[in-house]
């Protein structure tokens, strides 16, 4: 909004051109949307407190220093995604499309999470939204993105380190929704210890930042030879405020937690991952960058196809977090040691930009 606002006016004030930046507005929208964490979270979690009575249900079957968290307010990830839409409509050019997508599938992804946590804290519901109803109004939103990003851009997957596009034609839209489901879910089962999903999203947001600039710039991705995304660099601006969301919230949610974000938070943050990975074909980078979310997927389909199949679990219990804390690593080692982890994985999905 600033931008629109504001940019017109550089011929009558110079100083109003540094809003024609993208590079100035992600700064800052990620300095904005970490200030309204910091000034609306403990009013938030006081409210939530207030409303939810015995908060966020602990499952009886996992660790038990899980036990001691009984009480602490969910649903903070509404917290999120209030801070990323006002600083989005804030400081993103309110003309570009990709920006409006990204807002529409992370809100949908909310809303359906915020369902979810109704039923299960307000309701009292222990099982909450039924699978196939998650399921189903996931791939709705996701189905809308995929049909927006086939008007605007190629069907077209980039592939690091062999200089190659795969164009997969109608059957683009199908990946898309595939990969927008299955990053939501994964960060939602990711979302098991205080700051383990928060943080690591915040860090593939940061490489995805870089990443969107790059490609919605013409001269950068023919340098790099990645696929140029006309007003794809916008969405560096939509990643700067998610990057200061997390952060503030990450203020809240780090060991040990004031708030969880529940549902709404986790499979909110998973489809705006991968939208934006999407809008710049990059779906490979980000399973590398999101390393740590596909192990956490990955652990808990090998533990129930295992169990099914043989009768025996691979790990102690999944997701493999659990397993670790089961093993006797303190939460915060756990915790601290998959963020090493993550920071590791957006090096070497930047990395691949290189390898060509």
């Amino acid at each position: 909004m600033l931008y629109n606002l504001l940019y017109p006016l550089a011929d009558q004030y110079s100083f109003f051109n540094l809003f024609q930046y993208i590079t100035f507005r992600t700064v800052y929208a990620l300095v904005t949307s970490l200030i309204l964490c910091w000034v609306i979270g403990p009013w938030f979690i006081r409210w939530l407190a207030a409303h939810q009575g015995k908060g966020q249900p602990i499952r009886n079957d996992g660790p038990k220093t899980h036990l001691l968290k009984q009480g602490t307010p969910t649903m903070g990830g509404l917290l999120i995604l209030f801070s990323l839409t006002v600083t989005t409509l804030l400081w993103a050019d309110l003309t570009n499309g990709f920006v409006w997508l990204a807002l529409m599938v992370t809100l949908g992804y909310g809303m359906i999470g915020w369902w979810d946590d109704y039923l299960k804290i307000i309701r009292h519901d222990p099982k909450g939204l039924a699978g196939r109803w998650k399921l189903l109004l996931q791939c709705f939103f996701g189905g809308l993105a995929a049909t927006g990003l086939m008007i605007m851009t190629d069907p077209i997957v980039d592939v690091p380190f062999l200089n190659t596009q795969w164009d997969m034609g109608w059957f683009y839209a199908v990946f898309v929704v595939f990969v927008l489901v299955g990053a939501s879910n994964a960060v939602n089962l990711t979302d098991g210890l205080d700051g383990l999903a928060v943080a690591p999203t915040f860090m593939v947001a940061s490489a995805l930042a870089v990443v969107v600039y790059l490609a919605g710039h013409a001269k950068f991705s023919a340098y790099l030879m990645i696929p140029f995304v006309p007003g794809s660099g916008e969405l560096a601006v939509f990643c700067g405020a998610l990057v200061g969301s997390c952060l503030g919230f990450l203020w809240f949610n780090s060991y040990p937690a004031q708030v969880f974000m529940g549902d709404v938070g986790a499979l909110a943050l998973g489809g705006a991952l991968a939208f934006v990975a999407c809008a710049v074909h990059q779906q490979f980078l980000f399973a590398i960058a999101g390393g740590l979310f596909v192990l956490e997927a990955v652990s808990v389909m090998v533990q129930v196809a295992s169990f099914k199949l043989t009768g025996k679990r691979v790990f102690r219990m999944a997701p493999i977090h659990h397993h670790y804390e089961l093993k006797g690593w303190p939460e915060p080692k756990v915790i601290v040691r998959f963020w090493i982890i993550s920071i590791l994985l957006a090096l070497v999905a930047l990395s691949t930009l290189k390898i060509r």
